[in-house]
């Protein structure tokens, strides 16, 4: 056999170097109780085919992990930081105040808008002001003062709108929240009787506002025609309201008498979701686009609000992702129910919960294809 004295040398201080060379170990000092979650937990995080979320394609090829640095945008004529509002929901209550402000604080720690409850006891006194009174713990951000349809009517019928200007400066807010709730209030034991259509008191309202005007429902939603009417009107926002969140004419039918509730709860079981309502907006946009290529009239119809609060059943932030991404005007997602139930502790509870919705949403932007 030939020996090549040359290469033997070479490759006796090879293998000497890598005797002396130490064996790679993993610094995580977690590895070990990792692994062994891994395996005790094995047989409880499978997750079957009818359990998947199908309103998605996941593609883990084409991005990184988000970053930490957030991309501001502009809604209501604000800077926002995050495409999330929290939507209205009390006042005049023990609970209110810290509610109120923990919502505040939260908003103007993490760049978001919010909606305050209805402000209707402030149209007569000041006693409930601290309850509403969050403008100095939220910055510039979107605030908006909330009225319910049967307060405007009155105060436009007595000529009385000049209140509205008085509560929106009295709160700093940057404009008013109109809403909508016919079922409501029929349902209701002590609720008004409109006399006009809300659409009447709505189109009186704005030939006069000099405020921003977001029109909302409470909790079922809008059919595609009162949508319709809405988007043709210079509104700063529509905030959907849908049903699956809290059904407020189902709350206060659980307020009436026994007969009551087994005669009209059919009618708290009438709206809309939020899906359905992006497909309405999309369809009334597609008809209306396509009649101005056409260059066909669209019956005095036109989209002159261009901005939707998507609320109503929206429980996280992929339900939020999802919906925004869907329909084609410029949108955020609104919640309460989840603000509400983490703005009763402590702030920094809120805090968490507010993070953990972020968050999601950016891993979600970059992992997440709507289908």
């Amino acid at each position: 056999m030939l020996v090549y004295p040359q290469v033997i040398p070479k490759k006796k201080k090879l293998l000497e170097k890598l005797s002396n060379t130490s064996s790679y170990t993993d610094s995580d000092a977690t590895a070990a109780s990792r692994k062994k979650d891994h395996i005790e937990l094995a047989f409880e995080t499978q997750v079957f085919k009818n359990q998947l979320d199908n309103r998605f394609y996941y593609e883990p090829l084409l991005a990184a992990h988000p970053k930490k640095e957030t991309e501001s945008f502009e809604f209501l004529g604000k800077q926002m930081n995050a495409p999330l509002w929290v939507s209205s929901m009390t006042g005049g209550t023990e609970w209110a105040k810290i509610i109120n402000q923990n919502l505040a604080k939260v908003c103007g720690e993490y760049k978001l808008g919010m909606g305050l409850g209805s402000c209707r006891a402030l149209l007569t006194d000041d006693d409930c002001l601290p309850d509403f009174d969050v403008r100095k713990f939220m910055g510039d951000q979107p605030l908006y003062a909330n009225l319910g349809i049967a307060q405007l009517e009155k105060l436009i019928e007595t000529k009385q709108t000049k209140k509205i200007d008085e509560l929106l400066k009295k709160l700093q807010a940057d404009g008013l929240i109109i809403h909508i709730n016919p079922l409501q209030e029929w349902l209701q034991p002590e609720g008004d009787r409109f006399k006009k259509s809300p659409l009447e008191t709505i189109k009186e309202l704005l030939q006069t506002a000099t405020y921003p005007i977001i029109v909302k429902e409470v909790g079922q939603g809008f059919g595609k025609q009162s949508l319709e009417e809405l988007l043709n009107l210079p509104l700063a926002a529509i905030d959907f309201a849908a049903s699956g969140g809290t059904n407020f004419a189902l709350l206060e039918l659980k307020r009436s008498d026994a007969l009551s509730q087994s005669l009209f709860e059919p009618l708290a079981h009438i709206g809309h979701s939020a899906e359905e309502m992006v497909n309405f907006c999309n369809e009334i946009k597609m008809d209306y686009d396509n009649n101005l290529k056409n260059k066909v009239k669209y019956t005095n119809k036109t989209i002159n609000c261009n901005q939707i609060i998507i609320s109503g059943g929206v429980k996280t932030f992929l339900d939020g992702y999802y919906l925004t991404e869907k329909i084609n005007f410029d949108a955020i997602y609104g919640q309460a129910s989840g603000f509400l139930k983490h703005a009763r502790g402590t702030y920094e509870e809120l805090q968490a919960y507010t993070e953990g919705q972020l968050n999601g949403l950016k891993v979600a932007k970059q992992f997440l294809k709507v289908r």
